[in-house]
């Protein structure tokens, strides 16, 4: 097996290197190359596509069915990123939420990067379509793009890297995480940066590819800096098992990796300084999520369940393993997990010694994240052992802190991907890859055993639900008529991440802003990840004021307490603290994990406020003097 990697790294791929000087022949692999490539291109946008379809069907009326919150809340930043492109404001701080103090985006899942790129498509054709094209786009990115390193760089030949990239794009985790999670889906980049990595050990151009590798370094911050903290420790973790079994070679290596880590180093420090301050220096930040370690830590029986959105899932054979539907972060099923295992016995075994730091370091380099992901407290079946786990070790320390342990487990699926790109590629018996390596008979064998690990996990659509359009009163800025400038709108209920309309009316009016750029109203509390959190943690949203926790209260149980003159003054003093123009309440109120209750809402702000009016699709009540 030879296999183009850090192993060797001057090599060329080998369908290049065996083809030079030979014109036609190269001609050949280049034509069955493009055809290869875009053969796995369409088949991952078809797959992307039927993994989102339910929201195709009506994308402005349908949102994930566990996770609209969260849906809600990209589409308010894509909204965002379109304002603050065409009205100059900061990208990455706002007093459009979170009245008075601001929400800092650098602290919270920017998308920045994808804000701006699809901007003309925000602004056309509103935020819920960008989301859904951005979403599809990230499945169908993914798996191509893991492919593209496997064929190009790791030595698998197209059908092995086709195999591996297409698990990769469409892991258990990656479809749990289309549940409106844009930041984790987006993992295209991270094969990219490897890519680059890989680049600066093989050819002597470190200062071009440094400055790349740091562009790749900004975008993947700016999309998802947890993905990126996550993949610089895996990188790490394998280039120190590598160092250490190959340290002859390495000496060789030192001057122009330091000097293209210098180059990254310099591009992504100026790119990202601005960032960076307000994520550890600027306001309203925080020192860690707040999640609870001890529930967001992956189950060690779930990395041979079956997932939920998958085909052993659709006749029952899922597990209620994860902490919530979007986390399921490993989930690869027993067979999968044997064969992988089985599989890296095999490759060790019948590879030479020079390529053996490969597989040491993939190895290592999963069970590192394996043993992180459990955890601080190994938990089994569900349940907490009192077993305590190395990630109680750093899970304290700064950075370490703001990522959840569970989400370690998504570093394994690309190197179990990676591994069945090289079995299939011994497997399949065609040109191109630079495998050598025959595995054991009978050949059937191992082909049904990648059939029954791999089946399985075919993807089923994800679920989704109907969602309310926003008002007329938004859509068609009719509130301008109402709002004076720098006043704020106050949705009944106040918005945070479980009832998250006026977020939603927010982004639309901010989209139809940024094309006829006017200015938009600006919206108490919210769905946002700030400070206020024990021990200096972080929170979602602010500490509630008394109208925000009474309204949601209400709008959970349908029942409707008798006013009082302290809820009236407390009121009073809620709307002056937000510098309120008007209070707006929709004739449906969504609710992303429970039913709500619009006629007992009306009830109570009509005892708190008196009779409202009724303005296009909403109910209106105007600002009572102070």
């Amino acid at each position: 097996m030879s296999i183009a990697s850090p192993a060797s790294p001057l090599s060329p791929p080998a369908d290049v290197a065996e083809t030079a000087g030979a014109v036609p022949a190269e001609a050949v692999v280049k034509t069955r190359r493009r055809r290869a490539d875009l053969l796995v291109a369409a088949t991952a946008l078809v797959l992307a596509v039927w993994v989102t379809g339910a929201l195709w069907s009506d994308p402005a009326h349908r949102a994930s069915g566990v996770n609209s919150g969260d849906q809600a809340f990209f589409e308010w930043l894509l909204s965002y990123g379109a304002y603050a492109l065409t009205h100059g404001a900061d990208p990455l701080f706002t007093h459009l939420l979170n009245v008075p103090d601001g929400v800092n985006l650098a602290v919270n899942t920017s998308i920045s990067v994808y804000a701006f790129v699809f901007a003309p498509l925000t602004i056309l054709a509103g935020p819920a379509m960008t989301f859904l094209v951005i979403l599809t786009l990230n499945l169908a990115g993914t798996a191509y793009a893991w492919y593209w390193l496997f064929s190009r760089h790791l030595g698998a030949n197209r059908i092995g890297a086709a195999v591996g990239g297409l698990f990769c794009g469409f892991a258990p985790a990656m479809i749990s995480h289309a549940n409106a999670h844009l930041n984790w889906t987006a993992q295209w980049v991270i094969p990219l940066i490897i890519a680059r990595c890989l680049l600066l050990v093989r050819r002597d151009k470190p200062l071009r590819d440094g400055a790349l590798l740091g562009l790749l370094i900004a975008v993947c911050f700016s999309i998802a800096a947890e993905a990126l903290f996550f993949t610089a420790l895996a990188l790490g973790v394998f280039t120190l098992v590598w160092v250490l079994s190959r340290r002859t070679e390495v000496k060789a290596l030192v001057r122009r990796v330091l000097a293209g880590l210098g180059s990254g180093a310099l591009v992504a420090g100026v790119l990202l300084a601005y960032p960076l301050y307000l994520h550890f220096a600027g306001p309203q930040r925080y020192h860690g999520t707040g999640f609870d370690p001890h529930v967001h830590n992956e189950d060690l029986a779930a990395y041979a369940a079956w997932p939920e959105r998958s085909l052993a899932g659709a006749v029952g054979l899922n597990t209620d393993l994860a902490a919530n539907p979007t986390e399921e972060n490993s989930f690869f099923g027993l067979p999968l997990l044997l064969l992988v295992i089985i599989g890296l016995v095999v490759l060790w075994r019948r590879t030479d010694r020079s390529h053996r730091a490969n597989l040491l370091g993939l190895g290592v380099t999963a069970f590192v994240f394996f043993l992180l992901s459990l955890g601080p407290e190994l938990r089994w079946l569900g349940r907490l052992t009192a077993i305590p786990m190395p990630e109680a070790l750093i899970g304290g320390l700064p950075v370490f802190n703001a990522a959840l342990p569970s989400r370690l487990a998504l570093i394994v699926a690309p190197v179990f991907g990676l591994v069945l790109a090289w079995l299939a590629t011994a497997l399949s018996r065609t040109d191109g890859g630079s495998m050598r390596v025959t595995l054991p008979s009978p050949r059937w064998a191992w082909v049904a055993a990648l059939t029954v690990a791999l089946l399985p996990l075919v993807p089923m659509p994800l679920l989704a639900r109907e969602r309310a359009a926003v008002p007329d009163f938004f859509t068609s800025g009719q509130w301008r008529e109402y709002v004076a400038d720098g006043g704020t709108v106050v949705p009944v209920p106040i918005t945070n991440d479980l009832l998250p309309d006026g977020q939603r009316w927010q982004a639309a009016a901010m989209a139809d802003a940024s094309g006829a750029g006017e200015g938009v109203f600006r919206l108490p509390a919210g769905f946002f990840l700030g400070p206020g959190g024990p021990n200096g943690t972080g929170r979602i949203g602010p500490i509630p004021r008394p109208t925000q926790t009474l309204l949601e209260q209400v709008a959970k149980t349908g029942k409707a307490p008798d006013i009082t003159d302290a809820d009236r003054a407390a009121l009073r003093e809620d709307l002056r603290y937000w510098n309120a123009s008007i209070v707006v309440l929709g004739d449906d109120v969504h609710g992303a994990h429970w039913p709500t209750y619009q006629p007992a809402l009306k009830t109570v702000m009509t005892d708190l406020l008196g009779p409202p009016q009724r303005v296009a699709d909403v109910w209106l009540w105007k600002t009572p003097p102070a």
